[in-house]
């Protein structure tokens, strides 16, 4: 999806599972891509994957306000226009309770999830802005809305990301740029994960999609501070060329009656229909409650008469 031709596309972190599916959605459009990660190895090796394509390399930290400086000079350096800017920036995972773990804890994670985009926005948004026009997205982690089981911290900080995002949105009115944040309130499913991803999880290219569209100038609606990504169950993309198609394996019967049946819905059951929530939960994880619940159901049929439980009465936990 182009952006302004021959304007380069800037993207923070593009050796991660996201930025890297960035760098690919761009380079498949022929968009220049500027790519930006702190290991040279692996950004090399994000070069092998795209010979021919126009792609700078650029090793660059913005992990402290004078790192950030340094890129946007680098950038400045390059004399190349820059119509946008995708951050998508995430420090090292770990897994623990927050209340088990030392102050520094939380501290360090806020320092790597967190002010890194802050010092990257500080320093790129002006850049943007020289260039009459741009977009700028982050790319935000799951756990804003509702506490992440076990990650408790990074919960602190996509919601700080949040509202960081909302900020920068509004203090950029006055500049010609545009800020968002592409909200992704789930685990990403990538070519790492995929044997252990649950189907609901959305896919890194799908993001990457989702992201570049946000910075489409053709889009003149105004911008929204904070978007959500959807996962869409797998089979379906929502950031696909054959949206409004059914599966190729259906037959053309069934295509052309559920085609007359989309048709005759209601309006608003159509809209209901389009807003309800995926089930967050994959097959497995739903087949392996309704197995429990049989179990515990086998076990109160073959209790004894006088173990039964009583109508209106609350069985004992066991």
């Amino acid at each position: 999806m182009s952006i302004v031709p021959r304007h380069s596309l800037v993207v923070i972190g593009a050796t991660g599972a996201i930025g890297a599916a960035v760098v690919d959605a761009a380079v498949k459009t022929a968009q220049p891509v500027i790519a930006v990660a702190r290991d040279a190895a692996a950004l090399a090796a994000l070069g092998e994957r795209h010979p021919g394509a126009d792609l700078t390399l650029v090793d660059a930290s913005v992990g402290s306000d004078g790192e950030a400086a340094a890129l946007a000079r680098r950038l400045r350096d390059l004399d190349r226009p820059i119509s946008g800017v995708v951050a998508a920036i995430r420090g090292h995972i770990e897994r623990g309770r927050l209340i088990d773990q030392p102050e520094e804890f939380l501290r360090r994670r806020l320092d790597e999830d967190l002010l890194p985009h802050l010092f990257a926005a500080r320093h790129l948004l002006p850049l943007l802005a020289e260039h009459g026009h741009g977009g700028y997205v982050l790319i935000g982690g799951p756990g804003a809305e509702h506490p992440w089981a076990g990650y408790g911290h990074y919960s602190i900080g996509a919601a700080a990301l949040r509202m960081l995002a909302r900020v920068l949105h509004d203090e950029a009115r006055a500049l010609p740029v545009r800020v968002q944040l592409l909200a992704i309130d789930s685990p990403a499913r990538t070519d790492a994960n995929a044997r252990h991803a649950c189907s609901s999880w959305p896919g890194a290219d799908s993001i990457a999609r989702h992201a570049l569209a946000l910075l489409d100038p053709r889009d003149r609606r105004p911008a929204q501070a904070v978007v959500g990504h959807t996962a869409q169950p797998l089979g379906f993309d929502l950031w696909s060329d054959d949206i409004d198609r059914p599966p190729v394996d259906t037959p053309a019967s069934m295509r052309a009656t559920s085609r007359e049946s989309t048709n005759l819905q209601p309006a608003r059951e159509q809209t209901q229909e389009t807003e309800r929530p995926h089930d967050p939960l994959p097959a497995r994880c739903l087949q392996d409650a309704r197995s429990l619940l049989d179990r515990l159901g086998t076990r109160d049929a073959d209790a004894k008469p006088d173990q039964q439980p009583k109508p209106n009465q609350e069985t004992s936990p066991r």
